[in-house]
């Protein structure tokens, strides 16, 4: 399976997602990490610079990495013309899993508005007459999600992963953002967010994804491991 991830800003994936592409990728998965800004407007670090940092911290995860521009850090418009800019992404690659922001308004418009631009490119991207479009055949991605910021902490997770056995490999990519760190250890608030939803499934770790469609299955059965801690 193809796995893609976006994210608004050159850590974004890292700090909320990069566990689950890490999984994948050792189950023999594709994963490709999309970043929409350079951090431009940021107090620390240039853009060349988080750049590099991104591409670094891709090569830890095992992931491809592409830079979409879409204005750039703290000018991402939600318009349909950067809707078709990621539908056309989506086309190229044809992932059959999106993880895209949450839709939570947070401390960042950017994350918002790639969080609804995305969900509206994984629909354009299965229309075949859009005339920005149609020079690409259509891809239906299967399954659209939403991982959270490390600034959320009052929204249950529709779904919870156990990332305890990527725990050094995650906190190696996260430390990979060497100039996000002069302002706060981030890696320390994540990792305090993931110990939190991991006691209330009882493992050590673990990571939340909220869900756009209703989650399909042949029969309960399916569901193998438990979630009750208390």
């Amino acid at each position: 399976m193809k796995i893609l991830a976006i994210g608004a800003h050159p850590d974004d994936v890292e700090f909320g997602a990069a566990p689950l592409l890490i999984k994948e990728v050792k189950k023999g998965n594709q994963a490709k990490i999309v970043v929409c800004s350079l951090g431009e407007a940021g107090t620390s670090g240039t853009p060349q610079g988080r750049k590099k940092e991104a591409a670094d911290a891709a090569e830890v995860v095992g992931a491809e990495i592409e830079f979409l521009d879409l204005g750039g850090d703290c000018h991402i418009e939600y318009n349909p013309q950067n809707g078709f800019k990621i539908a056309l992404m989506l086309k190229k690659y044809k992932p059959n899993i999106v993880l895209a922001p949450s839709l939570t308004q947070n401390q960042h418009p950017d994350h918002l508005n790639i969080a609804k631009l995305t969900r509206d490119a994984c629909r354009f991207a299965r229309y075949g007459g859009l005339k920005e479009l149609k020079h690409l055949p259509v891809h239906k991605v299967g399954m659209l999600y939403y991982y959270g910021s490390s600034a959320e902490w009052d929204k249950k997770p529709d779904i919870l992963v156990d990332v305890t056995d990527v725990e050094k490999q995650w906190q190696k990519a996260m430390e990979c953002h060497k100039s996000q760190m002069k302002t706060k250890q981030y890696t320390d608030l994540v990792f305090s967010k993931s110990r939190a939803l991991g006691a209330s499934c009882g493992v050590k770790y673990a990571v939340g994804l909220y869900s756009n469609d209703p989650v399909r299955l042949d029969g309960i059965s399916d569901i193998t491991l438990s979630s009750r801690n208390y």
